[in-house]
């Protein structure tokens, strides 16, 4: 028992204020999210396509990219013409529809034009907008979704909210919107929470490691709390009371009334850090990526009909060895076409028997796909609002693939399904009642949180009164 009490008492005061810390930006993230462009504000500044300046067709942008395994591929309007986006598995590469050259967005003020365009189509006010740099990091883009855009153009719309957007040097698209109030409110609650300086999450594979230790051993200071907080209970009277005084006594309540919070959410916390370590990611194997790479040289050049006029994006893609595009008309509006015999029968998503045929090829004993309920346990999103989610059970594994553009959207296995209630329902507390009733949920949270941080400060008065003794203060 000494040695927990000498682990505890010394890993406490190592760990309090990053407790705090941690409760106390977990409210602040409830409420403002990490800085993003949603699918709504990047489809708002997306120009209707001319089709007519489009000489090249989806193939050639292939063979000239140079992208050995390419799995997409998008034609947009940029300022400078109408731009084929062809991505594989980690790289991207923007080629002209005009003539087949590469397209990459090498000036400023190239992107300082694209950042124009895309605020006049969403109503903001560009005309003093400047480039303030070009950087591979800075602390608003350091996520990995940004590693195939960089080095980003970083714009400043000199308006009253402060608005900045990130144009990619290699497609041209807008990829990053923020503004004055998220990053101030984000400084007080992702960056910290995450512990997310630029210096250190530039450098994935590092901040992986530090962040993932600190949380283990966060977590084993608090079970050891746990346990001496347990075991210390003295009962008198009928009750349950503590042995100790003053801030002692409050921190051995407060720990006692909030153990089971406190555990399962450092717990949990320390599982958003887990990255494959211990469960499944819920990706497809990389086997299971090549499987599935089409083969666009079969692709007929007039193998489709024209274009939507009024569509802002289209994109190709391959499920099950048959070739489909979809034009974007709208946020919430597109309309699919596949190769081959259903030539021009345009219709919004696939088929559970298409989605079922595809499955098969990942694995075996698959039942026909069924559509996702909004309030299914285990969630899932189409990229386009109101869109179905085929969820196909293989067994015991389960593949959820998005009727909008065919990307499996999470892969369940068993680790996985565990995973998804260990860590986002203790930590987030996503569970269907709670998600049905959003006010209810935000409360639990800041009480919980709250609770806490209570039991953190007091845990911080404590150690700072031993480290006084300890030396003299």
């Amino acid at each position: 028992m000494g040695a927990i009490v000498f682990l505890h008492r010394w890993m406490g005061i190592a760990f309090c204020l990053l407790f705090a810390m941690w409760f106390a930006t977990g409210i602040v993230m409830h409420f403002v999210p990490f800085p993003s462009l949603s699918e709504a504000e990047r489809f708002a500044g997306l120009a209707p396509i001319d089709t007519a300046r489009a000489a090249i067709g989806p193939v050639d942008a292939v063979r000239v990219s140079g992208i050995a395994n390419v799995e997409r591929i998008r034609l947009i309007q940029r300022s400078d013409g109408p731009t084929y986006i062809v991505s594989g598995s980690s790289l991207l590469r923007a080629v002209r529809a005009s003539d087949g050259t590469d397209a990459p967005v090498n000036s400023p003020e190239m992107a300082l034009a694209a950042a124009r365009d895309h605020a006049s189509r969403r109503g903001l006010d560009a005309s003093r907008a400047s480039v303030l740099q070009l950087a591979d990091y800075d602390q608003w883009s350091v996520p990995n979704g940004f590693d195939r855009h960089r080095p980003l153009f970083r714009i400043a719309f000199d308006d009253a909210g402060g608005t900045q957007i990130y144009v990619s040097s290699v497609t041209g698209e807008v990829v990053l919107k923020t503004n004055r109030g998220e990053r101030a409110w984000n400084f007080a609650g992702s960056v910290l929470h995450w512990i997310y300086p630029t210096i250190l999450r530039s450098n994935w594979a590092l901040w992986d490691r530090v962040v993932w230790t600190l949380s283990l051993l966060a977590l084993i200071g608090a079970v050891l709390g746990a346990v001496l907080g347990v075991v210390r209970i003295r009962i008198g009277q009928g009750a349950a009371l503590s042995p100790f005084r003053g801030w002692h006594a409050l921190h051995h309540i407060a720990g006692v009334v909030a153990a089971a919070f406190v555990l399962t959410w450092i717990f949990s916390g320390w599982l958003s850090m887990d990255h494959g370590r211990l469960f499944s990611r819920g990706e497809l194997t990389k086997h299971q990526v090549m499987t599935l790479l089409p083969d666009w040289a079969a692709v007929r050049s007039n193998a489709w009909p024209p274009m939507s006029p009024s569509a802002r994006e289209v994109e190709w893609f391959a499920l099950n060895g048959k070739f489909y595009r979809r034009d974007r008309i709208s946020l919430d509006g597109q309309i699919m076409f596949s190769a081959g015999e259903n030539l021009g029968d345009g219709t919004g998503s696939l088929s559970s028997l298409g989605v079922r045929e595809f499955v098969a090829r990942l694995a075996t004993s698959c039942d026909v796909p069924s559509v996702l309920a909004a309030d299914d346990a285990y969630p899932a999103q189409s990229s386009l609002p109101g869109a179905p989610v085929y969820r196909a059970r293989c067994g015991e594994v389960w593949f959820d693939v998005d009727g909008a553009d065919g990307r499996v959207l999470q892969r369940w296995d068993a680790s996985r399904r565990a995973y998804r209630w260990l860590y986002g329902a203790l930590h987030t507390l996503d569970l269907p009642i709670l998600l049905a009733h959003p006010g209810l949920r935000s409360i639990l949270i800041v009480s919980l949180c709250a609770l806490g941080l209570l039991f953190s400060l007091t845990g911080i008065v404590i150690g700072w009164r031993r480290l006084r003794h300890a030396f003299g203060g």
